[in-house]
């Protein structure tokens, strides 16, 4: 008992090292594992003019791969049900904006009286802000004990540079971004036309791509899941949306608002961001009622208008239509929203559900992302 052999004793030292050494190789490996996600997103944010296009082609011919399929079963060939969907899309959304470019830029126009009157209707909250900053000032004053010169203020103002900064104004801004934007959507359109007209091609490429009857079972299924549910989530949406629109519109005009189908439209746009489009909608109608009214009460009509439809469709209809075939949490869309927001701006944003929604069917038919599944939906009520 008291002696153990020399190669016993040695094998017993050897173990801890050896499990110290694989520690240490997993911590190697979740560290090159970090980096490499940090890198994936840099270069995606990198490659947003290139990636974007093609993201949002995939994304509108999977919303409308269901319309091509049934078109199809009833004789109309795949090629020519893709061209005349997108050929509908795009003129439809040109018509559209030819249709509103002008009381747009009646609206772009009024922008300098909009500041002038905001400005005068604010000039008493001006005015008390300025009082107590001068309150504070002199009791900064008292605390170092007078008055006198500042010791930082420079003898000769003449030597004082200034120096300004030429930047592109909020309206330049917007106008580029635009452009951008519409170039990525024709770029977008074009590729959903030849990912429609080519039908279930990449399909059956991803099927042939395994070679275990399970893994293209699998592959199979994760497919038409993501198919499904992402035309199924957009195609409801642009509905839901629509009819927010068409009853901001109605309601604007009702209470006097001008450009109350601009609201319309702005709203319908606007709603394809979760929670960030209905607080940019009442910003931007309580800032024009605040000129364009004359009293308190009249002013807070419009946003208060505009905050009450948008809740009961954010909390009402987007859940009873949307929430039985889409269950994501909302603190996770939340956070998707406001990082792919951070990472590609209103684009990403714009992206951030689909992304969220096709993870999640990934991550429900892989047995090893079960667990990130189910945390990215949502909690389910108990029966009673």
């Amino acid at each position: 008992m008291d002696g153990q052999p020399a190669s016993e004793a040695s094998e017993i030292e050897e173990e801890p090292a050896e499990t110290l050494r694989l520690e240490s190789l997993h911590r190697i490996e979740y560290l090159l594992g970090g980096i490499l996600i940090l890198f994936f997103f840099w270069s995606i944010s990198m490659a947003k003019d290139v990636i974007l296009p093609i993201v949002l082609g995939f994304l509108i011919a999977l919303t409308l791969s269901p319309l091509v399929r049934w078109l199809r079963k009833i004789g109309v060939p795949a090629g020519v049900a893709a061209i005349v969907l997108i050929s509908s899309i795009g003129l439809g959304s040109g018509f559209g904006l030819y249709m509103l470019s002008g009381p747009a830029s009646n609206l772009v126009e009024t922008l300098p009286e909009v500041r002038a009157s905001a400005e005068g209707k604010l000039d008493y909250v001006r005015d008390k802000l300025r009082q107590v900053q001068e309150a504070e000032e002199d009791m900064q004053e008292l605390a170092k004990g007078g008055g006198g010169d500042d010791p930082a203020t420079p003898e000769n103002e003449d030597d004082v540079t200034t120096v300004l900064v030429d930047e592109p104004g909020m309206v330049e801004t917007a106008l580029s971004s635009l452009a951008g934007t519409g170039t990525a959507l024709v770029i977008a359109l074009i590729l959903a036309m030849f990912l429609l007209a080519s039908g279930d091609m990449f399909q059956r490429k991803l099927v042939q791509s395994f070679s275990r009857m399970q893994d293209k079972k699998r592959a199979l299924r994760v497919s038409h899941d993501i198919e499904r549910q992402i035309s199924r989530y957009l195609g409801a949406i642009t509905v839901i949306n629509a009819a927010l629109g068409l009853c901001i519109g109605l309601s604007m005009h009702a209470i006097g608002m001008p450009y109350a189908h601009v609201w319309g439209v702005a709203a319908f746009l606007l709603n394809y961001l979760p929670y960030l489009g209905a607080m940019i909608g009442v910003v931007a109608v309580a800032a024009v009622s605040l000129i364009t009214f004359e009293t308190a009460g009249a002013m807070l009509v419009p946003p208060a208008v505009y905050l009450l439809l948008t809740s009961i469709e954010g909390q009402m209809v987007t859940p009873v239509l949307v929430g039985r075939h889409l269950s994501l949490n909302a603190a996770a869309v939340f956070v998707a929203v406001i990082f792919w927001a951070w990472l590609w701006g209103v684009a990403g944003a714009l992206m951030a559900v689909p992304f969220l929604v096709g993870l999640k069917v990934v991550c429900d038919n892989l047995p090893a992302l079960d667990f990130l599944g189910r945390f990215l939906g949502a909690e389910k009520p108990p029966r009673l």
